[in-house]
């Protein structure tokens, strides 16, 4: 059996053509969604994620800003601009690049990002609002995963789901979303004994290390759903998951490739949330 392909691309266009409408019924309202992206520094993959962000909102009907500064600028004059954004009406969402340069301390900085404009769901208060199910910004790469499963009609109730991860950003939110729809949950990690022991028993497997065939086709069972959030590079320098892509796809029912998976569906999420906060700011 060979898997099916969950393609990211398809999804994410599918998704971006229904905000660019959501977009649209607000500007009828006199109110055009606005994305502030903040980049610090010249770190040339951030410059490319920052690039992409800005297209894929100009590309949906969203107003973004883009705001550069020099690797040299200070905490407090990043944390004065951040509070501008905060208070400007036409801004809804606040998205600060990360990584920060050294001496800019990103937790604070993140904090200091008002709750209702955290569209990369990054604040401790979006963090709290979904372990305790109430409304806020979900991060948008294991967002954009349980977008994947639902676009396969995938029910989550009762099937065993694995992390492989438990990073703030992905491995932790993932393992609560999942656990949102009713699976059953288990994080594991390098400290984890046997790892294959877990994943074998997954029906669905999250894997989120950033390590290359972190998972291997005698680490699936047959049938199970397979999304990799990994970015890495292999030995040719191309790019490549965390999944042994070509040994897997052979066992498992889903898998998700890398590139075109999970990564479209990640900016795809930030636009969703961008959309959401201009409409709950005009209610």
């Amino acid at each position: 059996m060979t898997a099916h392909t969950i393609d990211g691309n398809a999804l994410s266009k599918q998704l971006r053509t229904e905000v660019a409408g959501r977009a649209q019924a607000l500007k009828a309202k006199g109110i055009t969604p606005g994305l502030a992206v903040v980049l610090v520094g010249d770190n040339p993959a951030s410059q490319v994620y920052v690039r992409n962000k800005v297209k894929a909102c100009e590309d949906s009907g969203l107003h973004s800003v883009l705001e550069k500064y020099e690797a040299s600028l200070s905490e407090a004059d990043l944390l004065a601009r951040v509070e501008a954004l905060n208070n400007d009406p036409a801004i809804h969402g606040i998205l600060v690049q990360l990584p920060l340069p050294a001496h800019i301390d990103a937790q604070k900085v993140i904090e200091a990002i008002s709750p209702s404009k955290d569209v990369d769901g990054f604040h401790i208060a979006s963090a709290g609002a979904l372990m305790t199910g109430m409304p806020g910004f979900w991060p948008c790469t294991p967002y954009g995963c349980m977008k994947m499963l639902e676009s396969i009609g995938y029910d989550l109730r009762g099937k065993h789901a694995v992390v492989i991860g438990r990073s703030n950003i992905v491995g932790k939110p993932m393992a609560l979303m999942l656990l949102q729809k009713n699976a059953t949950v288990t994080i594991c990690h390098s400290a984890t004994p046997d790892l294959k022991a877990m994943t074998l028993q997954a029906d669905v497997i999250v894997a989120a290390v950033g390590k290359r065939n972190v998972l291997t086709a005698d680490m699936v069972k047959p049938g199970a759903v397979v999304l990799d959030v990994g970015m890495n590079r292999n030995d040719e320098g191309k790019l490549c998951g965390d999944v042994d892509f070509d040994g897997v796809k052979q066992v498992a029912g889903y898998i998700t490739p890398v590139p075109g998976g999970v990564g479209p569906m990640t900016i795809t999420m930030l636009l969703v949330n961008t959309l959401e906060a201009a409409e709950r700011a005009s209610k």
